[in-house]
């Protein structure tokens, strides 16, 4: 333990219970967004959650003192789970070279440093592991403009081993990926396990299957990205498949005590693209088979989406989820930036947990302003106690 986890753990100890949660002498009654969740042996101390967010700021897979400052801001500042970004199997899963990985034992030494430091400070941590699929070896989005993302060269630092389950490039410019094949198909369903097993022994409370967004699992159920005509491919059974069996080899080893999250897609904003429909099929498909919660976002697998962005844009799709597979919990994002419109989406039924992003990035203290909005007395950090109310 360094000394600044040292003196962290010493100051929460002291000023129980941790930050974000509703103190014991609060008066009224406590808004959904601060009540407790538990899910399986895991009980988050409130609703609020920080989502993955991408940071391209690791080197050959491994977080670094960015990873801990970035994440451990967000447990001393409240948040109830904080789930570190996309984070490869294999090193041609990554979608940048500079992303996090977990293909190797060695990659667990700082991720360790950081998850003790979110425990410390009284959050739960959780993480999401994935393969980026034909959407690998790009720059990350803050070297180039959006629109220049193009595949890197191996002379520029990426990779030419691109995998998809059809070789159909995501736009252009950008590669056109390798099929995959059923032994590189194998290779990646382990390196999904191998992941999960190193997640498990670091100490993670919540792991999250990345099948959203475009990357490898997402390209595989849509049928617009896969046109593959062998088991993998053609009808909704054999699409969904690899995401199946990544689930189900997963939930052999990720202990039965912690909750297990999938990340999807749920609708593409595309003509024939994956729809709400194929995503409740989905969703009554994998909650017997261990998933907790399904995180419900949208597009990302076609250039030619057309979104129609707007506050709370996406939490329909949670909505509709939740209401029509009973006991699978969902986790509702997009353009939620405002503590009553958070609230409300717990308190309304909508879904059982806010991922708040983007905002969480404007201001890392917002679960804390959150409860300031909707005048709940929740614990400070005790190192900024004394200003947890304003002066008068």
């Amino acid at each position: 333990m360094t000394i600044l986890q040292n003196i962290s753990s010493q100051f929460v100890q002291k000023a129980k219970p941790a930050p974000g949660t509703v103190l014991p002498t609060h008066q009224g009654q406590i808004p959904g967004l601060f009540k407790p969740l538990t899910i399986r042996d895991v009980t988050l101390k409130n609703r609020i959650a920080v989502p993955p967010l991408c940071m391209y700021s690791a080197e050959d897979g491994f977080m670094n003192d960015f990873h801990l400052v970035h994440l451990g801001q967000y447990a001393n500042y409240g948040a109830g789970l904080i789930i570190v970004e996309a984070t490869a199997v294999l090193p041609n899963g990554r979608i940048s070279p500079n992303c996090v990985g977990l293909w190797k034992d060695e990659h667990m030494i700082p991720m360790k440093r950081v998850v003790d430091y979110i425990h410390g400070a009284g959050s739960m941590v959780g993480i999401q592991i994935g393969h980026a699929g034909r959407k690998a070896s790009t720059p990350p989005p803050f070297i180039v403009n959006k629109s220049d993302r193009e595949t890197l060269t191996s002379a520029q630092g990426g990779w030419e081993d691109i995998w998809a389950p059809s070789p159909i490039s995501w736009d252009e410019g950008w590669a056109v990926p390798h099929e995959i094949s059923l032994s590189d198909i194998v290779i990646v369903k382990q390196a999904f396990v191998d992941a999960a097993i190193r997640a498990d022994q670091i100490g993670y409370d919540v792991l999250e299957i990345h099948g959203a967004h475009g990357y490898l699992i997402s390209e595989f159920l849509s049928p617009i990205s896969n046109q593959r005509t062998d088991d993998y491919g053609g009808s909704f059974e054999n699409r969904v498949r690899l995401a199946v069996e990544i689930i189900q080899a997963i939930r052999q080893v990720w202990p039965v005590a912690k909750p297990l999250f999938f990340r999807i897609s749920a609708f593409e904003w595309v003509e024939k693209g994956w729809s709400i429909d194929d995503t409740i099929e989905f969703a009554k498909r994998i909650y017997p088979l261990g998933v907790d919660l399904l995180d419900c976002s949208t597009g990302g697998n076609v250039s030619t989406q057309k979104i129609a962005a707007k506050p709370g844009f996406q939490v329909t799709y949670a909505e509709q989820v939740k209401h029509q597979v009973p006991g699978l919990l969902t986790g509702a994002v997009g353009l939620i930036t405002e503590a009553h419109q958070a609230n409300k989406i717990i308190e309304n039924d909508e879904a059982d947990l806010v991922l708040i992003g983007r905002e969480f990035l404007r201001n890392p203290t917002w679960a804390l302003q959150a409860a300031q909005d909707l005048e709940v007395d929740v614990n400070w950090p005790a190192q900024y106690g004394y200003c947890s109310k304003p002066r008068k």
